[in-house]
């Protein structure tokens, strides 16, 4: 498996992108993306990274596997 790093709210929005979501759109608390019928929300943009543990979390939210995310 390919190792994950912190990555910044905008790279993370960035590389989301690259998989066809779209947004991010205000929701409630949160922002979130949206790709056909499948929703993932994001954390709030704050001035920290988003930790790899996280970053885990939205990317089996999304159906993204580690590999592809890598590239």
């Amino acid at each position: 498996m390919s190792k994950l790093k912190p990555i910044s709210f905008r790279e993370l929005v960035s590389k989301l992108k690259e998989f066809d979501f779209e947004g991010p759109y205000p929701g409630g608390k949160h922002l979130f993306m949206i790709k056909g019928n499948e929703r993932i929300t994001l954390p709030n943009p704050h001035k920290k990274e988003i930790s790899t543990d996280l970053l885990i979390r939205i990317l089996r939210q999304a159906g993204v596997k580690r590999e592809d995310w890598a590239k």
